[in-house]
């Protein structure tokens, strides 16, 4: 059997909602800026798709910017939220685990000026709170720290950080990368008290290409792509539609079986540890209280490349860290001082709603064989 368990890099999109995107794209197609019959037509799609969002944020309608996903909108979370901030402040906080899409534009602009701190996780793998609050200061302009790391799976107390944060500092900007934990975990922008959130369609379902960035109001951000009309001229170009009504879909799907789900999440994870448990050369990374969704784990002895190699050939898919860095090393596992050989035998395995417990057994004998079989180094 396919055994895919990868589902941090991506998901399948399901059924219901590829029909949508195909409905869409053949009867509601016309271009939302057009004042005909057909343009209409996809305006609702596109401003009713706005409004399911942002129900499952627990925000208003007019707080919703669609985007490429993710990583476009921590681009503009980074830099126009510095960029708004940078005359009277220009320090950035953040973790030395964020995602690539928030610690390049970050590095960038510490290239420029900016005065950057990156706090890194323990060798758990968890941040310590005291260590964010304890960098942000009067020159604090932008805090930016994720919901959940997309390879450990550590879960950050971002509602008590950033009402913590926003009493030392009340002009500071707070940014949240949701792209992991939406879906997956209680959200409410307004109960995280956050000014800006991430979300992003291909980790729920959805398809890749679309995503969302939540701006609270009052947050006057410049926009980063210029050259049209759309989205209050913050986010222009014509808007993809049909993927934006699948995001919709796919939150409100993933937000009605969240609790069901993430029990479901929470055995699978529960018995690929209990596995794990009986195997002396393998390590977990994960921290116990992550989200369950994810795990981390080194097979200490076989390079993550070479065990990567081996179980697709039996059709198991993992993945060695974040899809973006493409097989690269990881700056997590590095961050959080953890030795070279363990980080370079790691592996990322990753659970949606969908995944069968047979895959998890399917796994476990692929890399018992891959023990047996393959050289170590």
């Amino acid at each position: 059997m396919e055994c895919y368990l990868d589902n941090s890099a991506t998901t399948r999109v399901l059924p219901q909602v590829a029909d949508t995107v195909y409905k869409v794209l053949t009867q509601q197609y016309g271009n939302p800026s057009s004042l005909h019959k057909k343009g209409l037509e996809a305006e609702l799609i596109l401003e009713g798709a706005r409004r399911d969002l942002a129900q499952v944020l627990g925000c208003d309608s007019s707080e919703v910017y669609f985007t490429s996903g993710g990583t476009e909108a921590n681009n503009w979370a980074v830099y126009s939220g510095y960029e708004l901030c940078r005359r009277r402040a220009t320090g950035i906080v953040t973790t030395a685990f964020e995602h690539s899409s928030v610690i390049e534009p970050v590095q960038f602009l510490a290239e420029k000026g900016a005065q950057a701190t990156f706090v890194a996780p323990d060798i758990t793998g968890h941040i310590d709170p005291a260590a964010v609050l304890g960098a942000v200061d009067e020159n604090t302009g932008l805090v930016s720290l994720m919901l959940v790391n997309n390879e450990l799976g550590t879960i950050l107390p971002i509602k008590a950080l950033a009402a913590q944060i926003k009493r030392k500092n009340p002009q500071v900007l707070v940014h949240c990368d949701a792209v992991q934990g939406f879906g997956k975990l209680p959200l409410s922008v307004h109960s995280l008290g956050v000014d800006m959130l991430t979300v992003t369609g291909h980790k729920i379902h959805a398809p890749k290409g679309i995503g969302a960035l939540y701006i609270k109001k009052g947050v006057h951000l410049k926009p980063i792509i210029r050259g049209g009309q759309q989205q209050k001229r913050l986010r222009p170009g014509t808007e993809n539609v049909a993927y934006a009504a699948a995001l919709a879909q796919a939150a409100q799907i993933a937000d009605q079986g969240r609790v069901q789900n993430t029990a479901h999440a929470t055995a699978l994870r529960d018995k690929l540890l209990g596995l794990c448990a009986q195997n002396s050369e393998v390590a977990v990374n994960s921290p116990a209280d992550g989200l369950p969704y994810i795990v981390n784990l080194s097979v200490l002895g076989i390079r993550s490349e070479t065990l990567l190699h081996f179980l697709a050939e039996q059709g198991i898919y993992v993945s060695s860290g974040s899809a973006c860095a493409k097989g690269g090393p990881s700056h997590v596992l590095r961050s959080t001082g953890m030795d070279l050989a363990r980080a370079d035998s790691a592996l990322r395995i990753s659970f949606s709603a969908y995944t069968d417990e047979r895959e998890i057994d399917c796994l476990y004998q692929g890399i018992c064989q891959a023990q047996a079989t393959l050289s170590r180094r």
